[in-house]
């Protein structure tokens, strides 16, 4: 019965995290590992104990992308950032093109077709900002020069990806659908006026009436969130889109501090899905096809992220260590590359050996990079005491 399938599903996803989750710890290993690796072990691609990949996994995924882009949202500070954009808009410009070419010479070198390369350089551009603010310790992300440079360039590549996915959603059967598309790009500005005034003139006055109600706080929240999510989707635009939105609008009022951290539980809680669905959704019997490019693909952002960060924040006047610190913390591909492969996929613009060759980067991406910034850099999850920061 479904709903036994479901509480199984849930008994298997964190009972097997805690129990990954201890031995990851024992011996100082990322916890996001264990994540990604039990999902590939219980997986439909591995034991098949959650074999409802068509239903039950792809909502798991999207429901907690969903979560996670409106929470990831609550951290942005818009108008605390603005100054900082100066400095970072060109350094993300720029950036993003060199990693796109890359992306796309790679896919060139392995056969793959035009509109192939361009998605896996488009998927190539973005740093991941789960990764990069949940690795940033609280004191660094609101309080230092570096928090404050990471989060402003995750900021623009943000928007850059709500872009790549807006004309990824205005395809239809391989082909851009130019009204989809034309539609899309007047409703964003449509909905984020629409939501600014929501929130401005409703939905902050209640907040504030009600404020002692932690149970409404908490409930009022996810409300927003799920609504123009929903919102964003009847306009043609993606739930992902519309819970970001959701997000960095609730960010601009003095309530976002208290909101982000009464829903850390719940960001924690879809972290766990987003990172065990990843893993439970690679098609292990591709590895021998994608395993090459996706290598070279991995090998090459692991190493070239961080020197292009150092040289353009260097060229900024930025100090040689903090621009090291910098370009290793953004030095992997992000949720948003997943997203692009699973949305091109879905729309016919690349195979499924292309998508996975993605998928498999942004694996051994968030992998790798976070093992170098756990070892060499403060974090909440540091394996040494010296570097362990909350």
């Amino acid at each position: 019965m479904h709903g036994e399938t479901l509480l199984f599903s849930f008994f298997l996803i964190f009972s097997g995290a805690a129990v990954l989750a201890s031995i990851a710890l024992y011996t100082r290993q990322p916890l996001l590992v264990a994540y990604i690796i039990l999902g590939a072990i219980v997986g439909p691609h591995g034991f098949d104990y959650i074999s409802d990949e068509t239903n039950l996994l792809t909502d798991i995924a999207n429901i907690g992308i969903i979560f996670l882009l409106f929470l990831l949202g609550l951290d942005m500070q818009p108008s605390n950032l603005i100054h900082m954009f100066k400095k970072t808009a060109l350094i993300g410009i720029i950036s993003a093109i060199l990693f796109a070419v890359i992306g796309y010479t790679i896919g060139l070198f392995f056969g793959f077709s035009t509109q192939e390369c361009l998605i896996i350089g488009s998927a190539m551009m973005f740093s991941s900002t789960i990764i990069g603010i949940k690795l940033l310790p609280t004191t660094v992300l609101h309080h230092r020069h570096t928090g404050e440079l990471v989060v402003s360039l995750l900021l623009l590549q943000d928007l850059f990806a709500i872009l790549v996915l807006i004309l990824l959603y205005g395809t239809k059967d391989g082909d851009f659908a130019y009204q989809s598309i034309l539609i899309a790009f007047l409703s964003l500005p449509l909905i984020i006026a629409g939501a600014i005034l929501f929130v401005r003139y409703i939905l902050l006055k209640l907040i504030q009436r009600f404020d002692r109600f932690q149970e409404y706080i908490f409930l009022i929240a996810i409300g927003w969130c799920l609504g123009l999510a929903e919102a964003a989707h009847s306009l043609g635009l993606s739930r992902e889109i519309g819970a970001f939105i959701a997000g960095v609008t609730i960010a601009t009022s003095p309530i976002a501090f208290y909101i982000a951290n009464s829903l850390k539980p719940l960001r924690d809680f879809f972290l766990i899905l987003f990172f065990f669905s990843l893993g439970a959704g690679f098609d292990l019997t591709l590895i021998d096809d994608i395993i090459i490019p996706a290598a070279a693909l991995a090998l090459l952002i692991l190493a070239l992220k961080p020197v292009i960060f150092r040289y353009l924040l260097g060229v900024s006047n930025e100090d040689k260590k903090s621009s090291w610190e910098i370009g290793f913390r953004l030095g992997q591909i992000s949720e948003f590359s997943l997203l692009i492969a699973y949305i091109a996929f879905s729309a016919h613009l690349i195979s499924n050996e292309v998508s996975h060759v993605i998928q498999a980067t942004a694996i051994l991406t968030f992998l790798f990079s976070t093992y170098i910034v756990v070892l060499f850099f403060p974090t909440p999850i540091a394996i040494s005491d010296r570097l362990r920061r909350d």
